[in-house]
């Protein structure tokens, strides 16, 4: 953050973890010691949105509907009712809306409000999508915002902006990646990156 110059240089040199990391950890011990938390119950929360919620699960539901014509056409019609075909539903993600990138319009998610988010397939927000900066010039100059994010688009090429509220959460479904007609559903989704569900970034290459 501009302006925070505050460095622990104990921190830096022992200890992996972010001052922030640590600043967590210090007040989870605190809340657990007096009873307020169970730690057992935090560890399920932790390995639920590591293991269970997350970009994977959007990233399987990108390379199916790359490799499934039926199911791309349902989850660019209902896409709440797809997704959750694929088991992925709860909170955040009750209204969801599949977006598709072409070769002629690129999509592109924002919250100006706050920062309504897709849990189910996109886990917890990256921080840069909660911002002021972000939140503001996505709508403003989309083409600014992904020149920061290193992708550079064509001209031609018309960026579309979605703004989700609490009661609508979009999916970018990004082009599949040329090269990839011998990869199997799983090799797929590796290459289907968070941002590029986003829109602020592209699938990886094989």
């Amino acid at each position: 953050m501009a302006g925070h110059e505050h460095h622990h240089p104990d921190h830096d040199e022992h200890s992996e973890l972010s001052e922030t990391e640590i600043r967590v950890r210090a007040l989870q011990s605190v809340l657990a010691q007096k009873g307020y938390v169970d730690p057992a119950a935090l560890d399920v929360i932790v390995d639920t949105y590591q293991t269970k919620i997350g970009p994977r699960n959007g990233a399987l539901v990108v390379a199916k509907s790359w490799t499934d014509p039926q199911f791309r056409e349902w989850l660019l019609r209902d896409a709440t009712a797809a997704i959750s075909s694929l088991g992925y539903t709860g909170r955040q993600g009750e209204h969801m809306v599949a977006v598709e990138n072409t070769d002629a319009v690129h999509n592109m998610v924002v919250c100006t409000l706050c920062s309504c988010y897709p849990w189910p397939v996109l886990g917890l927000p990256p921080v840069w999508y909660k911002s002021a900066p972000y939140r503001s010039r996505a709508v403003r100059d989309p083409r600014g915002v992904l020149a920061d994010f290193g992708l550079q688009l064509p001209e031609t090429t018309e960026v579309r902006v979605w703004d989700s509220t609490a009661e609508v959460r979009y999916l970018v479904v990004p082009q599949r990646p040329k090269g990839t007609d011998h990869l199997d559903e799983a090799q797929l989704a590796e290459l289907v990156t968070r941002d590029s569900m986003i829109g602020t970034g592209l699938p990886r290459q094989p």
